[in-house]
């Protein structure tokens, strides 16, 4: 059989179960499994023989399988998961959270611009969007809406805020992309400090501007706070200050590597944790249970990913998609921003991580027969993935804060209220294409 035509039918098939809701992981696995049998029984001008094609295909499926377990750099990810789930049972959440309500919350949208900040000190802790938009959805919606803030404004920051685990070190797709694309995870945590400083302060203009033009929808809270309050709060931030200097300072000083830095950090918010009395065993034991469940997910996809990526680099359909792209003489413009839209679109309809482990074996090889940075393109590319979180009609991290709020809030006003942040994703997303350095500035700092 035809490579290309094989690897037309697995990616047509995939496309199929993931419209018929299969797992990801199941998708990609049993398509890639099966792809791979067909390979090496249906030589192209031969006859189907199962026999030949059953042991080459189980070696090779074992072989990729292990290679993949046994890399190094994916030992981060259930301590950086796992940091997240102490980092919330031992309340260092809920104090960051309090200490930016005292500071902002006399502003216009205070509150409203405390849980982006919020959201993204626990992304910098963290690196799990979702983890994020869950944890601070359950503290700071019912707060807003406490003090009379419009659902649409209360839900659609943090839902937005909520994304910037996507982009702020450490970033666990930034890990995956990484493992997939062998790129250092030391330079693409460090390219994404700029790019997600600028999608911070885009969201707080946008919040300011939202507050200018509807005042109503972010009353002021007639609560007043004392010095010793304001003392209170800003001691309460310094474990955040902590681990925030263990991950994204010691990574960028060299004193430890992303997976070191995952290692002492995790350690530290757990000793954190008891030592101020906020954490206990059962709540340890349920921060185990909930990393075991997202990191086991995480795994399975990624493996299927490996598998397929395996088979599809058998069928040499991405340098045939290369070949014809440099033959109709395609302008780098066009492919960049055909790159975007096809990312956009698939934003709409599948999770994160099963967009960046389905996509990588095509795009990648297409980027750097272009000459692109892949280290560049990898910012991008997680920064439409983070639009992906909240663009309709899925809009992962939309759902998630709609199961930890209140009734009251329906899944219409979420979606309104994070239209007015996707207008300001869309003009980081122009700047970060126009302008490279942005993403490239901080790592080009570090040997």
């Amino acid at each position: 059989m035809d490579p290309l035509l094989l690897a037309a039918v697995a990616i047509g098939a995939v496309l199929v179960l993931l419209a018929l809701r299969v797992p990801i992981a199941f998708c990609l696995g049993t398509v890639s499994a099966l792809g791979l049998i067909t390979f090496f029984s249906w030589r192209p001008g031969g006859a189907f023989d199962l026999e030949r094609g059953i042991e080459p295909a189980l070696t090779l499926i074992g072989s990729a399988a292990y290679s993949f377990v046994h890399s190094y750099p994916l030992s981060m990810i259930p301590l950086f998961i796992g940091l997240g789930h102490v980092a919330y049972h031992g309340g260092i959440t809920t104090d960051l959270y309090r200490a930016l309500r005292i500071w902002l919350g006399r502003l216009p949208g205070g509150l409203a611009m405390a849980s982006v900040m919020g959201c993204a000190g626990f992304s910098a802790i963290t690196g799990s969007s979702v983890a994020c938009a869950a944890a601070m959805g359950r503290i700071t919606v019912p707060e807003m809406l406490r003090y009379n803030y419009s659902p649409r404004l209360a839900s659609g920051a943090v839902a937005a805020g909520g994304t910037l685990g996507s982009l702020i070190p450490p970033s666990l797709l930034f890990v995956i992309y990484a493992i997939f694309t062998e790129q250092s995870v030391k330079v693409l945590f460090l390219a994404g400090i700029l790019p997600g400083i600028l999608s911070l302060a885009g969201y707080l203009i946008t919040i300011a501007v939202w507050t200018w033009r509807r005042p109503e929808d972010a009353p002021k809270p007639d609560t007043t706070f004392t010095p010793g309050d304001v003392r209170e709060a800003v001691a309460g931030t310094w474990p955040t200050v902590v681990l925030l200097a263990v991950v994204i300072g010691g990574i960028y000083l060299g004193v430890f590597t992303p997976t070191e830095a995952a290692a002492v950090s995790f350690v530290i918010a757990v000793i954190l944790g008891f030592a101020r009395g906020r954490l206990t065993m059962a709540s340890l034991v349920e921060a185990a249970r909930d990393t075991v469940v997202q990191t086991t997910m995480i795994f399975l996809i990624a493996l299927g990913a490996k598998v397929f990526t395996t088979f599809v680099s058998l069928t040499r359909v991405t340098p045939a998609v290369l070949d014809w792209l440099q033959s109709v003489d395609a302008p780098t413009v066009m492919v960049v921003a055909g790159l975007v839209v096809f990312y956009l679109v698939l934003g709409m309809f599948l999770d994160s991580i099963g967009i960046l482990v389905l996509t990588l074996p095509f795009t990648v090889p297409l980027v750097t027969g272009y000459g692109l940075d892949l280290v560049w393109f990898g910012v991008i590319v997680i920064k439409l993935l983070e639009i992906g979180l909240i663009t309709p009609p899925i809009g992962l991290n939309v759902f998630v804060i709609k199961s930890v709020t209140p009734s009251s809030v329906t899944l219409g006003q979420i979606f309104r209220g994070v239209s007015w942040f996707l207008l300001l994703d869309g003009v980081v997303l122009l700047l970060l294409l126009a302008v490279p350095a942005l993403s490239l500035f901080i790592p080009g700092t570090v040997d």
